[in-house]
């Protein structure tokens, strides 16, 4: 049987961590961007429902943020792309952006 030495233990126990990172997706407030269209992205984009939306959507407008959701780096990276993607397509400077959890 063959034995991994520490250092190498200690690499994969990091990656396998890694692996299990959260991140919240976070969208940010703007003086353009329409109340409708965040409440649309919230549904569309983020799956919730229409009061979960709205109430995203008021805390988004009252404290300058609000999370989307939570997901692995790669799902959060995906739904930040398409916010951006959408926010260009209607004319919104919309941005949303990824913190660790």
């Amino acid at each position: 049987m063959e034995h991994k030495n520490d250092q190498s233990l200690d690499l994969e126990s990091q990656e396998e961590l890694s692996y299990l990172k959260r991140y919240k997706v976070v969208l940010l407030n703007d003086d353009f961007t329409s109340m409708d269209f965040v409440v649309e992205i919230l549904m569309e984009v983020f799956s919730h429902q229409l009061d979960s939306a709205i109430n995203i959507m008021l805390n988004i407008h009252r404290e300058g943020r609000g999370v989307c959701g939570v997901y692995t780096y790669e799902i959060a990276e995906t739904k930040i792309s398409e916010v951006k993607k959408r926010a260009k397509e209607n004319e919104y400077p919309l941005k949303a952006i990824m913190e660790e959890e």
